[in-house]
């Protein structure tokens, strides 16, 4: 089982760039260490900002070092991130194109039992819906690296997403295929496509060999590109297919599943279900087994997508 987290890989791509970009800028929150961003202010401590408990700054001073050539990184709780420093993300970043990425780390329900005031289950929702702002869920620690290296190529705005945990490997070292903006299919079938994002691709794509062993014949796409959603390759994926299942640790509501909706509606209509977290105060636990209860497993995708298909 993997143990590193993807955060970790995203500090570590940065440093090892850091060493002869020193426009690169880490800035944190009081979170250097849940973002795992210590190894970094200790390498770097004059390409390190710390700003405390004080995500409008964090976001602000990121605006402006980047308005002066720098390339900021801010790290903060994206619970936090996405809530308080919301006009700071639409004014100063993405109104003004600026060149700042923001990383949202313990995503999702990832804070488990500390509730619903520490859970990000509307940022894709709210960051999507931006002009200018770019989301991305990464599903696995290579995943990240390559996106990583590739935000470090341009000059735009962008979300990133990550979890708290470790979370098992979808690709390997030496097999990841990444095209920026571009889902990639891990496997292609002809009864169901099944949309994932995040920490929900490894499930989903575990849940196509369960159907497999029924007869169903799944086609799964990793939509790492939330925003810019990878329309064209979406569209080729469900044409054929029965039924499209999305997967998302997210509110029901303007998320992944919204928008798949929208693009399948509009182009090649049938049934699309969403499988999300609910519109309610989640129950507590870790991530696992919050998971497990509301079926966002192997298990609960595959039974969906039977289910579907009826």
């Amino acid at each position: 089982m993997n143990k590193i987290h993807n955060r970790q890989v995203i500090c570590d791509v940065l440093m090892e760039h850091a060493k002869e970009d020193k426009d690169i800028v880490v800035l944190c929150s009081d979170s250097r260490g849940s973002a795992s961003m210590t190894g970094f202010a200790n390498t770097y401590p004059e390409q390190f900002v710390e700003v405390g408990i004080a995500e409008q700054d964090l976001v602000g001073i990121s605006a402006g070092l980047a308005k002066c050539g720098k390339k900021p990184y801010a790290a903060s709780p994206a619970c936090f991130l996405t809530t308080r420093s919301y006009e700071q993300a639409k004014v100063d970043c993405a109104y003004s194109n600026t060149n700042v990425k923001l990383i949202g780390i313990s995503g999702g329900i990832s804070y488990g039992a500390l509730g619903m005031s520490h859970h990000s289950a509307q940022d894709i929702a709210a960051m999507s819906a931006i002009p200018n702002m770019r989301v991305y869920l990464p599903s696995d620690r290579h995943q990240t690296r390559h996106l990583t290296e590739a935000l470090l190529q341009d000059e735009k705005p962008a979300y990133i997403r990550v979890g708290r945990n470790p979370v098992e490997d979808v690709y390997t070292e030496d097999n990841c295929p990444f095209e920026m903006d571009k889902a990639t299919v891990l496997c292609k079938g002809t009864d169901v496509l099944i949309v994932a994002c995040g920490e929900l691709v490894r499930p989903s794509f575990a849940a196509a060999s369960i159907l497999a062993k029924k007869g169903i014949k799944s086609t799964v796409m990793d939509m790492y590109c939330v925003k810019p959603l990878d329309k064209e390759g979406l569209l080729r994926e469900a044409k054929g297919v029965k039924a499209v299942i999305t997967v998302e640790e997210h509110s029901p509501f303007g998320g992944l599943g919204s928008m798949v909706a929208q693009v399948i509606s509009a182009n090649d209509p049938k049934k699309v279900i969403n499988l999300s977290l609910p519109d309610a105060p989640v129950i507590t636990g870790n991530s696992q087994e919050v998971f497990d209860y509301y079926g966002l497993n192997a298990e609960g995708i595959a039974k969906t997508a039977e289910e579907a298909l009826k």
